[in-house]
């Protein structure tokens, strides 16, 4: 190539041939891409983009390979009927239904292909993005642009939606998503409804009266095993927000509270008996040598009557969701004692959900459902919007609470009802991914508490017990698929080891961890 003229490959001017260049890079594609990486060829967005094409073709791959059988007349067919049905994934939705990327999840661990074989598929991928871009006179194909394409929802089986939630900061996600246009956008006239206490959310998901429901992370488990209510089948689509709770202490008990085992005779509020706040209340109580079930009281108090209970003396300290417990300190009711993010940094609280029903009746609004929510979830992550988003959640249809109270909340930036102005960015957080180690440790400590149904011990429960109900009701698989599709970047694992304030829950021992549980604390 002479200087000054078009490469004969891109069509740009640049010094040196695509050979020469390509003879000092590394052989290995995965060391290849990071040093592309570095020297700014390949950009971030890029990847992201190559990302998201790469787990369509992977899918479309596994498909092709275990319905094909490696017959080239039948993996023929098979595509001829995929453009038939409108595309591969309304020929997916269609063979599988609304759980179709659990298929995939699966054949993808069932494959055995490894991380590094993953990256090698990136490599390619981001190389054919780049080269798009090179191509194409230097527009990147970036994400942003494709969310700004325009959203098929010519295939959705309803559009007018009613979702169920109660006022908490935890449901930011479901209810911010009808004021900032996250429903609409996915083709849905949506609303969201407030419902009183979380037995009337139990009540009416069983009865049918929404399409959707807010729901404490354990309910889906719970109303599917029968725990507290007939046996109901429910599924967690994604998380609502991770940490956002805290203990407030009654303000007449200032100077008396240090630790859980000053909370001795105290009766303690909790939203729900199946809910992150008294599985968690439990597990700092115990910590302190204290029996949750013989030396407290702990009841359910529905959240929007906490604060005049702990006015009235009827209780003396609460575990409870925000925006109460900064309430609580702007009504001069309280104190926060401890932000639960110091108990579990990331632990689970609010999740969206719909029953085994209404997604068997609605596949394609379901899927489109959960990623409106879990596009706003990702909205919600960045601090710079968090402002914006407690004015619309603050509005009285919806948490009907100051504005300035919602976002001490959402911000971080709080008085702490104990003469302290705090800064924790991520008092609360948003991140939908629905880890199966969340499920295992909530049952874990249903197990613990004799909560997990009759004659359920840690004796008589197995691990794998455990893991099939988190398998059962929390859709992990599906809630990565849709992140991709939004150009996110989920974990591709399904568990994690979770680390708390006294002690470290292993996903793969669930049983065990709740013995030395017993072991350690006496229950």
């Amino acid at each position: 190539m002479l200087p000054g003229q078009p490469c004969g490959t891109c069509g740009t001017v640049h010094l040196g041939s695509h050979s020469q260049f390509m003879a000092t890079m590394p052989q290995d594609p995965v060391d290849m891409v990071d040093d592309l990486v570095k020297m700014g060829i390949y950009k971030q967005n890029q990847l992201r983009a190559a990302d998201t094409v790469n787990a369509y073709e992977l899918r479309k791959a596994l498909f092709l390979k275990r319905v094909g059988r490696n017959d080239p007349q039948r993996e023929k067919l098979i595509l001829a009927l995929c453009k038939q049905a409108g595309g591969l994934e309304n020929a997916f939705a269609a063979a599988f239904g609304p759980q179709a990327g659990l298929f995939f999840a699966d054949s993808v661990r069932a494959s055995g292909a490894t991380r590094r074989e993953f990256l090698k598929n990136m490599a390619v991928g981001a190389a054919l993005v780049t080269l798009a871009s090179c191509a194409g006179g230097g527009n990147d194909p970036t994400v942003e642009e494709a969310e700004a394409a325009p959203v098929d929802t010519s295939n959705l089986e309803k559009t007018d939606i009613q979702v169920g939630f109660i006022p908490i900061t935890c449901a930011t996600p479901i209810i911010m998503s009808e004021p900032l246009g996250f429903y609409e956008k996915y083709g849905f006239n949506a609303s969201v409804v407030r419902m009183p206490s979380w037995g009337a959310v139990r009540d009416s998901a069983i009865a049918g009266e929404l399409d959707a429901y807010h729901m404490l992370a354990p309910m889906p488990i719970a109303m599917t095993l029968g725990l507290g209510s007939a046996a109901f089948g429910v599924r967690l689509a994604s998380i609502q927000n991770i940490n956002g709770q805290a203990i407030t202490v009654a303000e007449r008990h200032r100077g008396n509270v240090s630790g859980p085992e000053d909370f001795r005779g105290f009766v303690i509020g909790v939203p729900f008996p199946y809910s992150m706040h008294n599985l968690l209340i439990r597990y700092y109580l115990a910590s302190g040598g204290l029996d949750p079930d013989v030396d407290v009281q702990i009841r359910p108090v529905p959240p929007p009557d906490s604060i005049a209970q702990l006015i009235a003396g009827d209780i003396d300290a609460m575990l409870m969701p925000d925006p109460f417990n900064q309430r609580a300190v702007f009504e001069g009711a309280g104190y926060i004692h401890m932000l639960t993010r110091d108990l579990w940094d990331g632990h689970p609280c609010c999740a969206f959900t719909a029953s085994d029903d209404w997604i068997t009746a609605h596949p394609n609004a379901f899927r489109a459902l959960n990623k409106s929510i879990i596009e706003a979830a990702v909205y919600a992550q960045d601090a710079a919007n968090r402002p914006e988003i407690a004015a619309a959640i603050s509005d009285r249809a919806f948490l009907n609470q100051p504005v300035e109270v919602v976002e001490a909340v959402l911000t971080g930036n709080f008085e702490d009802g104990q003469g302290n102005t705090l800064s924790v960015p991520d008092r609360i957080d948003f991140d939908p991914y629905p880890w199966q180690s969340f499920a295992k440790w909530i049952s874990s400590q249903l197990v613990r508490w004799e909560l997990f149904g009759d004659g359920n011990t840690p004796e008589t429960v197995s691990n794998t017990d455990i893991e099939a109900v988190g398998q059962e009701v929390f859709l992990t698989d599906l809630a990565r698929e849709l992140a991709l599709e939004l150009g996110e970047q989920p974990p591709f694992d399904t568990d994690r080891v979770e680390t708390l304030a006294f002690d470290t829950f292993d996903p793969d021992a669930p049983v065990d961890y709740v013995k030395s549980q017993i072991d350690e604390f006496g229950k």
